[in-house]
Order: structure tokens, then C-alpha cells, then sequence
């Protein structure tokens, strides 16, 4: 079964550029250090060789997932959005009904999430609630404090 990831340009770059410093970067530097602490003598007792291995695998684990998530990844052409509803990429402006509080958000995949940005992946509560709905209508979502209605107010890219 295959996870496929949709991601903006920049958020692909984003990926590409985090593996590209792990591989040519932090996985030398690693190996570096696993040699350094092997020539200092018994390994048996040696916190530094067990730190660095320690490291090593943390780091090829995460290189691995990057890899995995990237041969999953498609982009998404922003040129042919349809605005008529919420998908991955829109720019949705939402009102609470209950205390008339209006937020924008942008929805992406979840690699991309950042809510300082206004950006909300497509997983998230919120995200899915959102999704697939037109503009005038009311989103009931269910969250951790119970459900609440958001009116769409705009749908933009």
C-alpha cells in the first residue's frame, strides 16, 4: 500500500533539500565520529562509539522515511485549481458561528502543516471537515471540545 503525498513546489523542495543535507551532510559527519570514537579503544565501554551509532541510526532512519515519503510525493498543479470547492491547496477565509471569530487558512498535505503560516494539513480535523464543501456553506467539525459550524465565507488559491 502506497501513502501518496501531495505537496506544493516548495514544500517538495523543502523535502528534497532536508535529504539532500542528511545524505551529503550529517551521514559523513556520523561516520566521522563512529571512526573517531573506534580508534579510541574498547568499544565495550565506550559512550562516545554508542552515542554516534546511537545517532546513526536515528539518522538513517529518518533518511529513510524522507526517501519513502518522496517516491510517494506528486505535485499539485495550482494553475487548474477548481474554487468552487475546498481542496488540498485552497485558501479558505471560514467564519465561527459561534463567537463570529473568521480565520484563512491554507489546506495542505500534512508534511507542509505549519499553523503559525495559516497553513492546515487536509488530515487535521479541521482539514477534513473543510474539504469537498462550497462556499456559503456551513461545516459541522467535530474537535477535541465538541463540534463546531464554520460558515465558508471565501475560496481562493
Amino acid at each position: 500500500m502506497s501513502n501518496i503525498s501531495y505537496f506544493t513546489e516548495e514544500g517538495l523542495k523543502k523535502l528534497q533539500d532536508e535529504l539532500h543535507q542528511l545524505k551529503a551532510i550529517e551521514r559523513p559527519s556520523i561516520s566521522k565520529q563512529i571512526a573517531e570514537a573506534r580508534d579510541k579503544g574498547d568499544l565495550s565501554e565506550n559512550a562516545e562509539y554508542d552515542a554516534a551509532k546511537e545517532a546513526q541510526g536515528l539518522l538513517e532512519m529518518r533518511i529513510s522515511k524522507l526517501e519513502a515519503v518522496l517516491k510517494n510525493a506528486r505535485l499539485v498543479d495550482e494553475t487548474n485549481m477548481d474554487l468552487s470547492k475546498v481542496l488540498i491547496l485552497s485558501k479558505v477565509k471560514i467564519k465561527n458561528q459561534s463567537n463570529g471569530a473568521m480565520m484563512t487558512y491554507t489546506l495542505v498535505a500534512e508534511n507542509e502543516a505549519n499553523f503559525k503560516e495559516g497553513k492546515i494539513s487536509i488530515d487535521s480535523p479541521i482539514g477534513k471537515g473543510l474539504l469537498g464543501k462550497k462556499k456559503g456553506e456551513v461545516a459541522d467539525i467535530t474537535v477535541p471540545a465538541g463540534i463546531m459550524k464554520f460558515e465558508i465565507l471565501e475560496i481562493s488559491r
